[in-house]
């Protein structure tokens, strides 16, 4: 899995259904200077190859283009020069996979900007209101409607946790920070 939608960016190898290295970076460094070495330690660190993979997992957006870009270059190349396969996947179902066993509404929130977000709805690992952008009042609307607890999760959720907090009182829950940002580990 290579991840570079949002601020956190990373690389992860999966294998036999667990993870078996996994590297993220939450700082300074742009995804441009951090991923390609990040990649190169989950395969040293697993003692594969990129020919050794099945497939090279990316999400292909919503998220910072510049980012995503980043990602699928990194991946392609990757993934070309192996002959190993592709496989994109929504960023907002990859990190709604975080909380895949909560047993109310995951939330996934980015930030939009111009005071919109990209969001989708999850429950019990189905999507229930497919990703889109929209103003936050729209989507507290509808999770209104629903009556069920809310899992927040993103990089807008702390942005407008205020907000969601306000508009759906004891409904509203924060997702935890290791659960907060697509980490590569739950995208492989």
């Amino acid at each position: 899995g290579i991840e570079a939608a949002a601020r956190v960016a990373g690389a992860a190898l999966l294998e036999n259904g667990r993870i078996v290295a996994e590297e993220m970076v939450n700082g300074p460094l742009t995804h441009s200077e951090t991923l390609m070495p990040m990649v190169a330690a989950v395969l040293e660190k697993s003692g594969k190859t990129v020919q050794e993979l099945d497939a090279i997992a990316l999400t292909n957006g919503p998220g910072s283009f510049t980012g995503l870009r980043i990602a699928a270059a990194t991946a392609k190349g990757l993934a070309l020069g192996a002959g190993v396969g592709l496989m994109p996947i929504g960023t907002l179902e990859a990190l709604a996979y975080n909380v895949s066993e909560w047993p109310g509404l995951a939330v996934t929130v980015m930030d939009a900007r111009r005071n919109q977000l990209y969001a989708a709805v999850y429950q019990n690992g189905e999507c229930i209101r497919q990703p889109e952008a929209l103003p936050p009042v729209e989507l507290a609307a509808f999770l209104r409607k629903t009556g069920e607890k809310c899992l927040f999760l993103g990089d807008a959720s702390d942005l407008y946790a205020d907000f969601f907090r306000a508009e759906l009182g004891d409904c509203f829950r924060l997702a935890q920070p290791a659960h907060k940002d697509l980490r590569a580990g739950v995208l492989a």
